[in-house]
């Protein structure tokens, strides 16, 4: 490893202690609704709350398509992780 990405990492971790890997509450939410609504929903609340070009909108409904897919069981797995992270999050 060169040394000026070495003094780099040093760096970073020295003046950048305090970062943490909290998720925004929103950003959680969001990926429940993601999980679990159903297209005819989230398409709406997408377009309101982001305004996204369409070609991203599209993508993102191809990949809600694809994870439609995952039994409701490992859904409810995923959402139950998620709500873990959030609620350690919050307190």
């Amino acid at each position: 490893m060169r040394l000026s990405l070495s003094v780099l990492l040093v760096t970073l971790a020295l003046c950048c202690y305090e970062a943490n890997a909290i998720v925004c509450p929103s950003l959680g939410k969001e990926m429940i609704a993601f999980l679990f609504q159903h297209e005819a929903l989230y398409k709406p609340h997408l377009q309101l709350a982001y305004n996204p070009p369409e070609a991203a909108l599209n993508a993102k409904l191809q990949v809600k398509s694809c994870t439609d897919k995952i039994p409701i069981v490992q859904r409810k797995l995923i959402a139950g992780v998620l709500e873990k992270i959030l609620v350690k999050c919050i307190f």
